[in-house]
């Protein structure tokens, strides 16, 4: 399987933080942004990986992320020149997919909770064994803000609905979708919408209505962030650093995750360490490597 992050649009809602850099390249706690999707591709054991991004911020991430071996996984670039639509990834992506099968995370996404991997490599499956498509569901508050889907009453998904104004449950669509290769051609063939889009929602509803589409919902013990606002980004800051200072264990260590993979050595995550030994980063790959942790991530 193949991964993308797409991590483009013109970040206008954080301004005046994002009038020079990528939204994506923001700190979350002691990392920036992008490193968590990525950790949630490299955990579903995804190694090669299409960044997208705009034609000014490209140079930023390759400059960051160079070509992914420090990580295990080979990264590509690829540019979108104008945020016309999640969807359009496919599109922009077609050559790089090929044949295979593809998953999708959004830049500016952040998934955490214990059992997470496992549900990963069940979509990454359930994709590669031609079932169709894998989305996850969770609980919102505000479901006139996303595409939210409804079930009926043995918990089975009816429909998908981008921002109604009558939403029909609190379960909206989270930026991770997984999917078989017939995706690319169904994107191309989509219809831009009212707002000039191509839209994942209505990606989504063709493999809902070709009865191929698997929502799984993240329940108690996961969290999802949506990092879009300046209220979200101090509360996944809030959440990472709570979270790791309480568990002992880092979320989205890249370097960790590809060394308990087996994609990368130990020298290698020692090279990192002399980098980074002055913080508290770089001392926490000394004690993954010391063997200090015993039980395996997520």
């Amino acid at each position: 399987m193949k991964g993308i992050i797409l991590a483009g649009g013109s970040g206008t809602r954080l301004y005046p933080l994002t009038m020079v850099t990528s939204k994506q390249l923001l700190p979350i706690y002691d990392k920036p942004m992008i490193y968590y999707p990525m950790s949630v591709l490299i955990n579903a054991g995804i190694r090669d990986i299409l960044i997208i991004s705009t034609p000014q911020d490209t140079p930023r991430f390759k400059e960051l992320l160079k070509d992914g071996k420090q990580f295990g996984v080979n990264l590509s670039y690829a540019v979108q020149p104008s945020p016309d639509g999640l969807a359009q990834a496919f599109i922009i992506g077609e050559e790089f997919i090929g044949d295979d099968t593809v998953a999708m995370v959004l830049g500016d996404n952040i998934f955490a909770g214990h059992g997470l991997k496992k549900r990963l490599c069940a979509a990454v499956k359930n994709a590669e064994n031609g079932n169709g498509a894998t989305v996850f569901g969770y609980y919102v508050d505000d479901p006139e803000r996303f595409g939210i889907v409804e079930f009926d009453r043995n918990g089975k998904a009816v429909s998908i609905e981008e921002k109604p104004s009558h939403p029909k449950s609190n379960y909206c669509v989270t930026g991770l979708y997984f999917y078989d290769n017939r995706v690319v051609e169904y994107a191309k063939n989509l219809t831009p919408s009212a707002r000039g889009e191509l839209e994942i929602t209505d990606l989504n509803r063709i493999y809902l209505e070709n009865n191929s589409l698997n929502v799984e919902l993240l329940g108690q013990g996961f969290t999802w962030l949506d990092t879009g606002t300046h209220e979200s980004l101090v509360d996944a800051t809030n959440f990472v650093k709570t979270m790791e200072q309480h568990q002992h264990r880092k979320i989205a260590c890249l370097e960790e995750i590809a060394y308990l993979n087996g994609w990368i050595s130990k020298e290698e995550v020692l090279k990192v360490y002399e980098v980074l030994k002055k913080n508290e980063y770089g001392q926490y790959l000394k004690d993954v490597l010391d063997g200090k942790y015993q039980e395996n991530l997520y």
